[in-house]
Order: C-alpha cells, then sequence, then structure tokens
C-alpha cells in the first residue's frame, strides 16, 4: 500500500512552528503551554466528534497531548505539526473504540448532549423556533447517522468535511494513500445518505 508522500520542512513555518517544536523538545514548559494552547480546541473537538463522548474526549486530550510531549523528539517535520497531532488523535480514538467494543459500549449520543456540546447553531438572521428545532433536528439525526459508520469512514468524513483538511493531510492523518481516503469518503457519503434518506421515509 502506498501512503501519502511526505511533506518537507518548507511546508511547515520554520520561523514559527519549528521554533515551537524545538523550544517544546528541549523542556521549555511555556512553549509546551503554547502548543497545547494552540491546538487543545482541535484535538478535543476531533476526539468529541470520533467518540461521541464528552468526558472520553477530554480524558483522550489529556493522553494525546502525553504522547505528543513523549515523542516530540522524533518529530521531523514529515507533516505541519497539525496533521501530526490529527494522527495521533486517530489512532488513540481507534484504539479507544476497540476497547469499547470489546465491552459493548454504545457510542450514540442524546439530541441534548450533542446540543449542549456544539451548542445553538448560529444564523445572522433571526430565526424563528420551530425551523430553529427542525435544524437541530436535523443536526442530531446527522450525528446519529455518522455514528453508525464504520470508524475508518467517519474519521475520513469528519477530517473532510468538519475539519476541512485536504485528501494529502487526510492520507497522512490515517496513514493510507490519498486513493484510500477518496474511496472511504465515497462510501461515507453513500452510507450517509441512504442512512438520512431511510430516516426521512
Amino acid at each position: 500500500m502506498k501512503n501519502a508522500g511526505a511533506i518537507s520542512w518548507s511546508d511547515v513555518d520554520s520561523s514559527g512552528e519549528a521554533a515551537l517544536i524545538a523550544r517544546c523538545a528541549s523542556g521549555d514548559d511555556t512553549a509546551c503551554a503554547e502548543l497545547v494552547a494552540a491546538h487543545q480546541r482541535m484535538v478535543y473537538g476531533l476526539a468529541y466528534n470520533l467518540l461521541g463522548d464528552r468526558d472520553e474526549a477530554l480524558d483522550l486530550s489529556q493522553e494525546v497531548f502525553l504522547r505528543v510531549f513523549r515523542t516530540l523528539s522524533s518529530f521531523r517535520g514529515q507533516s505541519a505539526l497539525r496533521t501530526w497531532i490529527y494522527r495521533i488523535v486517530v489512532n488513540q480514538a481507534r484504539n479507544r473504540q476497540r476497547w469499547w467494543r470489546r465491552r459493548h459500549r454504545s457510542d450514540q449520543v442524546s439530541l441534548e448532549e450533542y446540543l449542549h456540546t456544539v451548542g445553538d447553531l448560529e444564523s445572522c438572521t433571526e430565526v424563528l423556533p420551530d425551523r430553529l428545532l427542525a435544524s437541530k433536528e436535523t443536526a442530531a439525526k446527522i450525528w446519529q447517522a455518522m455514528g453508525r459508520l464504520s470508524f475508518d469512514q467517519r474519521t475520513a468524513l469528519i477530517l473532510r468535511e468538519v475539519d476541512g483538511l485536504r485528501y494529502d493531510e487526510i492520507a497522512y492523518s490515517l496513514d493510507v494513500a490519498v486513493g484510500t481516503v477518496k474511496s472511504r469518503l465515497t462510501r461515507a457519503r453513500q452510507a450517509l445518505r441512504a442512512e438520512l434518506l431511510g430516516l426521512r421515509a
């Protein structure tokens, strides 16, 4: 299997990001705090979208940053730091979900829990209550349908549609070829469409 090509240090902000990485690797606590502050929202958001549980996402976020700092000295700029961290989040979430499956734990999230986490939908204009309720219900149905996708399909879809990663970034994060990413996205969108059509029927 051919994985995504490596990205050189020229693709990384050498004047900023590389310097921050070097400071973290040397044990600079201030730099480590800066790195966490810069990426914690992204890490938590991806962890929550993959696991569907706030507490588990918080625990996973802590595990991710511990792993980041343990392995940062091995980072050689083969990708942007953000993409490298995405890869760690995905791997840790996959491991945790396997642990869940062995114990038959459900990964479904209630509408109330989902809305509490993501908040109300923002709009530039006033939205009538019935339309807002319909939007929330639609968002909950989409979330539930995504929860029934395979982990690999759901992850590819979240990285592309929620986090906005490029195909090569997703490929690196998942350690697969770009063609595999595109194939997973196609299957995920088809499955999601079929699921939503079934819910509407």
